[in-house]
């Protein structure tokens, strides 16, 4: 699906990472001027703790002369000359991207981003709603969007079906994210590698504190000041994927429990929007435990 934007407004969007050295940024930007390339965007970060370099970059499609698929294979050379451990992509604006949701029983998250999407605010197709309960299938329907509903067994050992069930219908879409929207379930090791760099998750908690089940009453035993959310792309180890987005809100002794949640829940949406989004655009680039964002 393509957007439906003017053609001025379509981009080719370069990111890179690789070993840091000298002549990176005049290599890639030769290229780009070379083809006609007309950049409209440029981040750039060296990290000196680990020596590797970032970029991201932006063209106005309309100034080069041919495809991405071209761009793609003639950029391949440059990235090669560059270092055998260049890793790259490049991809188009004017195709729409694929998200998946997975959800639960609370809905706070699934309104707020099929609410953006609707509303022209996120650039994303959401191509269907993944559901271990039923409670949320009219909000995915009233979009449009088909629902499916997996039933998970309360014993986590007999989970392995479900979860590959989920896997066929999410495969099936071929998703650029597979966003757990408060989907109150532990992603197997093997999915969370099969889906690496692409699963989502919004943590009702400003991770690395707080982590597993409900942060907010653990944060009410401790009596915090701050509570917050954290979204992160999910790996083998139960909330400490690489953090994308994070944010706070100040609460008082006057709080209860129930007010943590009822403010979290606003931090929640925001945090998730805002990491999904970058995510969506390309801005998030993965090194490690670490990432960059160009937001």
């Amino acid at each position: 699906m393509t957007r439906s934007s003017s053609g001025d407004d379509r981009r080719y969007v370069l990111t890179l990472g690789c070993p840091d050295t000298t002549g990176i940024v005049a290599r890639i930007s030769t290229f780009l001027a070379e083809v006609g390339g007309s950049i409209v965007e440029a981040a750039y970060h060296a990290d000196q703790d680990s020596g590797w370099f970032f970029t991201r970059q932006a063209v106005r499609a309309s100034s080069i002369p041919f495809g991405i698929e071209e761009l793609q294979e003639k950029f391949a050379a440059v990235a090669e000359s560059i270092g055998p451990d260049t890793e790259w992509t490049i991809s188009d604006t004017g195709r729409r991207k694929r998200v998946v949701l997975l959800v639960s029983k609370e809905g706070h998250c699934l309104h707020d981003l099929l609410g953006r999407v609707a509303a022209g605010e996120m650039e994303a197709e959401v191509c269907a709603v993944i559901g271990n309960h039923r409670d949320l299938e009219q909000v995915a329907r009233r979009h449009g969007i088909e629902f499916h509903y997996v039933s998970f067994p309360k014993d986590p050992a007999e989970r392995g079906p479900a979860f590959e069930q989920v896997r066929k219908i999410v495969d099936a879409h071929d998703p650029h994210a597979v966003v757990l929207a408060r989907f109150m379930q532990v992603l197997p090791p093997e999915l969370c590698e099969h889906w690496a760099g692409r699963a989502v998750n919004i943590h009702h908690s400003f991770l690395p504190s707080f982590v597993g089940a409900r942060p907010y009453h653990q944060a009410f035993t401790r009596g915090v000041k701050l509570i917050g959310a954290t979204c992160h792309y999910v790996t083998a180890e139960l909330d400490a994927g690489p953090i994308i987005e994070q944010d706070v809100i100040r609460v008082s002794h006057n709080d209860a429990v129930t007010d943590m949640v009822r403010q979290g829940r606003d931090v929640e949406k925001l945090v998730l929007a805002r990491g999904l989004r970058w995510h969506l655009e390309d801005r998030v680039l993965v090194h490690g435990r670490r990432t960059v964002v160009f937001n």
